[in-house]
């Protein structure tokens, strides 16, 4: 799925003037608001477009209703995220963990997420969304991550396409089910002795060699 606030040209068979990455932008940033203000079950596409300063019509030819305008506007905020390179994978863990807890701090990060998670229990079309626009999207930082460590000599490559993809998917959700396990459902700190701690067992996961499928003496999968 293309990122809506980056997407300038028309959809292919629609005519009219190419839409406005600006005017995406602000559109976004108006739903997060109203989220904040109003929460779920009152936001309306009216409230959206009011803030915002569109019409109505501009809305639903971006977006089909509101579940998809505001995974859209959390999408937004996860794209912000970077994994500079810290010079180690234990330093690239440990900047993307700090730098996600932080977004999720903010007021329309934790609204906007927990309103579409809760409402997707409800919607699998709304789930296939969140997994298409944020889940898949943001995979990206653990590929990115495991490449430079692979080519610093810090963990193996993996030949086996299927297997790296499913040492991809783990890896994630072990990273952002904990963080927003700890944010937003806990309510605890994270700061940056519990991202130490958390990083050293992750990275006791990814290149220690705990009992694998063949036993306590045989070996483990490589992560």
């Amino acid at each position: 799925m293309r990122n809506p606030s980056s997407d300038t040209s028309c959809p292919p068979g629609r005519t009219g003037r190419p839409r406005s990455a600006t005017a995406d932008a602000a559109i976004l940033a108006a739903t997060r608001d109203a989220l904040v203000e109003l929460g779920w079950s009152k936001l309306t596409m009216g409230d959206v477009s009011a803030r915002a300063g569109v019409a109505k019509t501009t809305l639903y030819r971006r977006w089909s209703g509101k579940s998809e305008l505001v995974v859209d506007a959390v999408a937004e905020l996860f794209d912000s995220l970077e994994l500079p390179d810290r010079g180690s994978l234990e330093g690239d863990i440990e900047y993307v963990v700090l730098q996600f807890a932080a977004l999720l701090r903010r007021p329309e990060a934790r609204t906007a997420l927990m309103a579409v998670v809760a409402e997707s229990t409800r919607d699998e079309a709304l789930r296939d969304r969140i997994r298409s626009a944020i889940v898949d999207r943001q995979k990206r930082l653990v590929v990115l991550g495991r490449e430079r460590a692979q080519a610093r000599g810090e963990l193996p490559y993996e030949e086996d396409e299927s297997l790296a993809a499913h040492t991809t998917d783990l890896i994630f959700d072990v990273i952002a089910g904990t963080v927003v396990h700890r944010a937003l459902v806990s309510s605890e700190p994270v700061d940056e002795l519990w991202v130490a701690t958390f990083t050293a067992l992750l990275m006791y996961g990814l290149q220690g060699s705990p009992a694998g499928p063949s036993g306590p003496s045989g070996p483990a999968p490589a992560v």
